[in-house]
């Protein structure tokens, strides 16, 4: 079996929680542990590459945004040097094109099919290359980075282009741009070029969002009513005040479009439209809002009170003829008012911020049996009761959990299925509070159930993000919103029914139009608070072309590559929605029907796409050609390590889950928190100490994969072996599994882990305490705690398993390596 080794805190870190770290690891935590202080010596810098250039430009054509960001290194050095490009990228975004120049050489990417790509990659691995394949994650920021080695006196230029179609939320556009440099760069630029046909209603770049707001020096400019265009080139200076090490930020700008047309704006090119709807100015409907909230034991901590914080902010804003309920979900299911929702009077506010402050984390999770009691309520028909909310108001289901079903039924098709058949027209929207959230679930939910779900992340904002999302819906201003097209006239049309449409929102919809036709005839029906809407219009196509082409010209030039933004927009929001329907799709057949259509048109348009993925030819020091593959993601695609001293912290340390491994900071109130993808019969050396002759090795078995991510491997602990050395007696032995406890060493003695017991060798303890956990005490500042996770009623993802964790590390030599 392979053993893999890594030094201490190596691999990137980010915020997160562990998976599986469960409420008993906590109660151990607070019971037991003594975080001690353990100092280590700071490395001395590394000499890096100069970033001679970093340019980043965008070209935004009605809300189609084309971002293209270039850097230049030089190696400097006496050495050859791998130099990294690291872009973030939204999450929404398709990469079009990737490039690197070297030496006069131009090694330009390719996109290719995912088995393709794949078959690249193995390839690549067998005759011993430097490769990387790894698969999108659902998240706001994914990171793009490619590394290559750079000989000395080389200079190199990466180039990344990403195209996204920029949403309207709370009425404005956000266009967000990553300036990540790593060192202040003697020439750095960021220029963004906007035209907006309809004209532009306002516009402002925020200051630089770091951890030390800088106010930046950009300058934005009018020049018509439908152009802008933003120019941002810090000094050296400028840059360091920032950092040290140069940029790490956002630069974000705002703005919004004038749309007076309650009709909406649409757009023809060359056998393409695009039809932009948000009308302005309509009366707010009100609504009957059902918030349903987990509260199972993995909720309690910092969790359930930024809950409770977004949950006291929205109830206030609750207008005075909206109607509401709150439910919360363990295994057991609590309504506030029994069978109905209530006006939102002050006094049924003030009632029900109290309600939500009494809310404690405990418990299993039952997602089928809220949503069962939310249907109840918002939908009475569905449990055969003849009473109904007011047609009026419309019906809204807000649905938040931060784990998997975990009791009751927890078949996600099963639970699907009864929900769709409880909530009927009712619309659902449901927040993923954490990666261990069955995002998929919920997404699919949303989908069945005419909504859009989305994550929240575990930061120190998250109650923000929380009152952020539900004031994206909180002011419904249509319902049952159909956008129509001649069927004689237009032909591959993306979405055109919407159930809602919500105050500072839009409706997109892409088509195209049949050859010949010179008008195109557009209707709108919708209803409103008191009656139905019904819209029609012509929209002249020689006209709007004629129009649109003469507003590029009047924005200098500076909108060249995105001329054809309405055709590649089509295709854009085209392949977003094959991919929804795959994944909303139950039939094999029908799902291999949208993943094909997703590929060919990904192809086509050279985009990076969950069905493709990037093949990069990587010139290396000796110019031989590596296959280097990647889709849009979060992770190197080439061996990198990143490494974490703590000067002087207080800290334990953990290992559990998939796995998870967890640093605790608690002067910081932060967790670091890193993981390391396995495969089953690995096993991994979690910590050896040499001079003590401590070594903790974890061996892996498989689970299965999370749907939607079968490329990434699940794995969890299921053996644990300690062995140290006995002065002349025999090496000591401890194998600990679910069932029981083996101690070789002077004998062997087996501790069964259903039942009190312990052993003592050579100064050594163990002591099992009762199918929860077991201590072992190695020597004086050496203590171990080993945890049995067990699932009351386990769902096909969730295994038994084993979490290590170092409760007193203090007697651990200078030299420990490992995992942990």
């Amino acid at each position: 079996m392979k053993v893999l080794r890594i030094q201490c805190f190596l691999l990137c870190v980010y915020y997160c929680v562990q998976e599986g770290l469960s409420g008993d690891f906590k109660t151990h935590l607070r019971r037991n542990f003594q975080f001690q202080r353990t100092k280590r010596q700071s490395k001395p810098a590394k000499p890096v590459l100069k970033v001679t250039d970093y340019h980043v430009r965008c070209s935004v054509a009605s809300r189609y945004a084309v971002t293209t960001i270039q850097s230049s290194v030089w190696n400097q050095l006496p050495i050859t040097k791998e130099a990294a490009f690291e872009v973030d990228l939204p999450s929404s975004a398709f990469i079009s094109n990737f490039t690197i120049a070297s030496n006069g050489k131009v090694y330009v990417a390719q996109v290719k099919e995912r088995a393709a790509a794949r078959k690249i990659y193995d390839a690549a691995k067998k005759q011993g290359k430097t490769a990387g394949l790894v698969a999108t994650k659902e998240r706001e920021i994914e990171k793009f980075r490619v590394a290559v080695s750079v000989p000395s006196g080389t200079r190199m230029s990466f180039v990344l282009t990403y195209e996204e179609l920029l949403p309207r939320r709370l009425g404005r556009y956000e266009l967000s741009l990553g300036l990540r440099t790593g060192q202040p760069v003697q020439n750095l630029t960021l220029d963004v070029s906007i035209h907006e046909r309809t004209g532009i209603s306002f516009i402002k770049a925020l200051p630089l969002k770091t951890s030390r707001l800088l106010s930046n020096s950009a300058l934005g400019k009018m020049p018509s009513d439908n152009c802008a265009r933003i120019y941002y080139n810090p000094t050296l200076q400028q840059q360091t005040s920032a950092s040290p090490k140069g940029l790490n930020a956002d630069f974000i700008i705002q703005y919004d479009v004038e749309l007076k047309d309650l009709l909406g704006d649409v757009q023809v090119y060359d056998g393409y439209f695009v039809h932009f709807f948000a009308p302005r100015g309509l009366p707010v409907v009100p609504k009957d809002i059902i918030f349903v909230i987990d509260v199972s034991g993995s909720m309690i901590g910092t969790k359930i009170k930024q809950t409770k914080q977004a949950m006291n902010t929205i109830l206030g804003d609750l207008r005075e003829g909206d109607h509401f309920n709150i439910i919360t979900f363990s295994d057991k299911v609590h309504t506030w008012k029994k069978g109905r929702t209530v006006r939102a009077t002050r006094q049924n506010v003030r009632e029900a911020k109290e309600f939500v402050k009494r809310i404690n984390a405990e418990g299993w999770t039952n997602i089928n049996a809220a949503l069962l009691s939310a249907a109840q309520l918002v939908n009475p028909s569905s449990s055969g009761s003849s009473s109904r909310p007011a047609s009026q108001r419309v019906p809204l289901v807000i649905f938040l959990t931060d784990g998997e079903a975990t009791t009751g039924v927890t078949s996600g098709d099963t639970i699907l299925n009864n929900a769709k058949k409880a909530l009927g027209s009712v619309t659902l929207f449901g927040i993923a509070f954490g990666d261990d959230a069955d995002f998929l679930l919920l997404r699919r939910l949303a989908l069945e159930n005419r909504g859009v779900a989305r994550m929240v992340y575990e930061e120190a904002d998250a109650a923000l993000q929380l009152k952020g999302f539900y004031d994206e819906v909180a002011n419904p201003l249509l319902s049952d919103v159909q956008l129509s097209y001649m069927d004689d006239q237009a032909f591959d049309i993306t979405h055109t029914l919407f159930p809602n449409y919500f105050q500072g929102s839009e409706l997109v919809v892409a088509g195209r139009v049949k050859p010949g036709v010179k008008d195109l005839k557009v209707s709108v029906s919708a209803t409103d608070s008191k009656h139905n809407i019904s819209l029609e219009d012509n929209v002249l196509i020689s006209s709007a072309k004629e129009n649109g082409s003469r507003g590029f010209l009047n924005c200098s030039g500076e909108l060249e590559g995105v001329s054809n933004f309405v055709r590649r927009l089509w295709a854009y929001f085209t392949i977003k929605e094959l991919l929804l329907g795959k994944l909303n799709a139950t039939d094999p057949a029908t799902q291999r029907l949208l993943a094909d259509k997703a590929t060919n048109l990904s192809l086509k348009y050279n985009f990076v796409t969950p069905v493709t993925s990037l093949v990069v030819v990587k010139p290396d020091a000796d110019e031989a050609a590596q296959a280097l593959t990647t889709n849009k993601s979060s992770l190197s695609p080439l061996d990198v390590s990143t490494s974490i001293q703590s000067e002087a912290a207080e800290f334990s340390v953990a290992v559990d889950g998939d796995p998870h491994f967890v640093v605790q900071l608690p002067k910081l109130h932060q967790d670091l928190c890193f993981t390391v993808d396995g495969r089953a019969n690995d096993v991994l050396r979690l910590l050896e100490d040499p001079e003590r002759g401590i070594i903790v090795d974890g061996h892996l078995m498989g689970a299965p994969p999370k749907p939607g991510a079968e490329l990434r491997s699940r794995t969890y602990f299921d053996r644990l072996t300690i062995s140290l050395p006995a002065g002349s007696s025999a090496d000591i032995m401890i194998t600990l599994t679910l069932d029981g406890v083996v101690v070789d060493g002077e004998g062997r003695e087996i501790l069964p882990t259903n039942q009190q017991g312990s052993v003592t060798r050579q100064g050594m303890t163990v002591t099992v305490d009762n199918h929860q956990s077991c201590w072992i005490e190695l020597a004086k500042g050496v203590r171990f705690l080993v945890l049995f996770h067990h699932y009351k009623h386990p769902n096909h993802l969730q295994m038994a398993h084993l979490g290590f964790y170092i409760t007193d590390g203090r007697g651990l030599s200078r030299s420990t390596q490992g995992l942990l």
